[in-house]
């Protein structure tokens, strides 16, 4: 679970708070509702809608409690206006392992060790007087003992029992090239980008051969709006040395094939999509040809030289001539039939 919590002064305060799975976020916190929000089909776990009620009820009375004790010690620690609280807390399945930590202003400030609370190392001596007024309180000790070290193993396994398809999901990475602005004259950045690809952990390395370029600076993995990944790597190098660089991507997906890309090169994805093309237009160039070809042998069939009994204007107007006939006599035989058929009908009646 994880809460934010801002301070603008003595009386407004506003918090958030979210439940993820990992990297993927699976709850999120209503503020104006004061609800829990189920992102996933799956994110209710087997927990039963009273056992849920139960939990959403703590949350509620915790975050206003949580508030007004913040503002009405801000003076007695110290805190200066505005400032900002963080909490992390939850559980792990492989390990039995609860956690807590509380960050003041962006940093480590304080975290619940299972029986009591310690000051991070460098927090200073604010931290210090917190864990010391905190450590008091043994019912406080004693709930965070039983959610985080009972309900939250219990309703995680069931989390992970009921959303294991889409836990277990793999996609696989798309990668391509770029240049990036040129960081001075005579030199290139190279870009790769590597995005669509699921789960997080992901491997990229600008490489020449099989040697990695120590130059390589990856920036964060962003979110894609489909919950896949993207990352990108560059590479500032000299305009010369560009030749012989690629872009090595590896991924849990592609099973130890790595994708490869050169610098002036192509990847196998464009290279698939070209032959595509090229097969399509031979195909189209092959129809064309035996429609024209077929075309031609029916043009030979018709003689070469005007005869003097049948020319060959009147041979074509003959051919149209008798399609017509042909034509008028199946109209006139349907027509026929159906008279017999309607006078026939009269008769029995």
């Amino acid at each position: 679970m994880l809460q934010i919590s801002s301070f603008a002064n003595h009386s407004w305060a506003h918090s958030e708070g979210s439940g993820w799975l990992g990297d993927l976020q699976t709850h999120g916190w209503d503020t104006v509702t004061g609800t829990i929000r189920f992102l996933k089909p799956w994110s209710h776990g087997n927990f039963s809608k009273q056992e849920l009620k139960n939990l959403q009820s703590l949350f509620q009375l915790y975050l206003s409690g949580f508030v007004r004790i913040v503002q009405a010690s801000a003076g007695q620690f110290h805190l200066e206006y505005p400032f900002e609280i963080q909490i992390l807390a939850g559980c792990r399945m492989n390990a039995p392992q609860i956690f807590l930590n509380v960050a003041y202003q962006g940093s480590d400030f304080l975290s619940f060790q299972g029986i009591s609370w310690e000051p991070s190392p460098g927090a200073g001596i604010r931290a210090q007087n917190v864990c010391k007024v905190l450590n008091r309180y043994l019912d406080i000790k004693e709930i965070l003992q039983s959610l985080l070290g009972h309900t939250c193993p219990r309703f995680l396994a069931g989390l992970m029992e009921a959303g294991e398809s889409e836990l277990k999901r793999k996609v696989k990475p798309e990668a391509w090239l770029s240049r990036g602005p040129s960081p001075g004259p005579g030199r290139l950045q190279l870009v790769c980008h590597v995005s669509g690809f699921y789960p997080k952990p992901v491997w990229v390395m600008w490489m020449r051969g099989e040697q990695e370029q120590r130059g390589t600076q990856r920036g964060d993995i962003l979110p894609n709006a489909d919950e896949t990944w993207y990352l990108r790597a560059t590479l500032d190098v000299a305009a010369g040395e560009a030749a012989g660089l690629s872009c090595r991507v590896k991924h849990s997906s592609i099973e130890g094939h790595d994708l490869i890309i050169h610098w002036g090169g192509y990847s196998i994805f464009l290279i698939l999509i070209c032959l595509t093309v090229i097969v399509n237009l031979v195909i189209l160039v092959v129809v064309d040809s035996r429609l024209k070809k077929q075309s031609s042998n029916k043009n030979i069939l018709s003689p070469r030289a005007p005869s003097p009994v049948f020319p060959m204007g009147a041979n074509t107007q003959d051919t149209n001539n008798s399609r017509h006939h042909f034509c008028l006599a199946q109209v006139s035989w349907i027509k026929n039939r159906f008279l017999k058929w309607k006078t026939r009908r009269n008769q029995l009646s």
